[in-house]
């Protein structure tokens, strides 16, 4: 009972490329209305991992008005993403980018079909994947809920696999949740779905379908209020953790009493 109770404390840390994190919730910064409420709700969510579009933020500028103070003050792990590329060759091309500007290694792997529907492209992924290990980079990979896809991504040497939930901002949940739990059987490295996630239910059963974290932006930022639903989804996540570890119950199809039927108070008093 002990592991179980004490989980938050620590003793259950996400071990993302051999680095530890108490906080199994990774955040983006796009979408807020200021850089105040970035700040906001990014400290509210708990995350020690916020992921940065090299491509929509300048991580070069610097000053109070910048992102760059933002997470600096946070204390935070960046995750530069190759969000908006569509291409291996752009994709490797933006994150090597990212290591010269601030010697980032732990990068987050996004390679798009199209502009319309944010889907991964599969193949372009896996080469840019193969690239990018090559080249001695750490990457977490956004991918389709396609399990054999997920384990060519593994093998291909990725630290962590990011199917979808649902399309980028949709805000559906979990939309196959049986394909989800396929890639969290087969993987030894940590799986975490990103992006579709669009309250904390969705982030409570993300987790207790066995996957290691949640990564999201759109959910928070476009609630009607950013900063409380950064402390929803942080305790959804702790939840639902804690939920899967602890084993649900087993479904049935019939009622079953909560308490015996045997040796109930009428029956006792017809036997006086």
């Amino acid at each position: 009972m002990d592991g179980i109770g004490n989980q938050g404390k620590g003793d259950d840390p996400l071990v993302i490329a051999g680095r530890t994190y108490r906080s199994r919730l990774l955040v983006g910064t796009g979408k807020y209305k200021d850089l105040q409420q970035t700040y906001d709700a990014i400290s509210a969510s708990g995350a020690e991992i916020v992921t940065v579009a090299l491509r929509r933020i300048d991580l070069a500028a610097r000053g109070e008005d910048s992102m760059h103070d933002v997470l600096a003050r946070l204390g935070v792990t960046y995750l530069p993403n190759s969000a908006g590329c569509y291409t291996a060759e752009e994709a490797v091309r933006t994150l090597r980018l990212a290591r010269e500007l601030g010697d980032w290694e732990l990068v987050k792997l996004e390679v798009m079909a199209d502009a319309h529907m944010l889907m991964p492209q599969p193949e372009e992924t896996l080469r840019a994947a193969k690239m990018l290990v090559a080249d001695g980079f750490q990457v977490m990979v956004y991918t389709t809920d396609d399990a054999a896809l997920a384990k060519e991504l593994e093998a291909a040497g990725c630290v962590a696999i990011m199917p979808l939930a649902a399309p980028i901002g949709s805000g559906l949940g979990i939309q196959r949740p049986e394909r989800i739990e396929a890639i969290v059987r087969q993987s030894t490295v940590p799986v975490l779905v990103d992006a579709g996630v669009g309250t904390a239910s969705d982030a409570a059963v993300a987790m207790e379908l066995g996957c290691d974290g949640v990564l999201m932006n759109t959910a928070i930022a476009e609630a009607q209020d950013p900063v409380s639903m950064a402390k929803a989804m942080k305790l959804a996540v702790e939840a639902g953790r804690v939920a899967y570890l602890a084993g649900r119950m087993k479904k049935r199809e019939v009622a079953s009493p909560s308490s015996p039927m045997a040796g109930r108070i009428s029956e006792q008093a017809g036997r006086v």
